[in-house]
């Protein structure tokens, strides 16, 4: 069994927003919980489990990949 973890910190409502923009994706696959730190700030931590390197490697692309566009995508609202 492989697993991988990422980890982001950051504002509340972004947190929300790029948890939210994960939880539609294959939730069997992966976990994803937010834990406050102060301040206004959370820690957003994503924990991924396959079978071999090769799937975890595909899964956590993907979670990336989907947290990549929310992230560019608030950005653009904000600008």
């Amino acid at each position: 069994m492989a697993t991988c973890e990422a980890r982001w910190i950051g504002d509340a409502n972004r947190g929300l927003a790029l948890l939210s923009a994960i939880q539609a994706d294959d939730a069997e696959m992966f976990s994803a919980e937010m834990f406050k730190r102060g301040d206004g700030e959370v820690e957003l931590v994503v924990t991924v489990s396959a079978e071999s390197i090769t799937s975890l490697q595909s899964t956590m692309d993907d979670l990336l990949a989907c947290l990549a566009a929310a992230e560019s995508g608030l950005d653009a609202i904000q600008d």
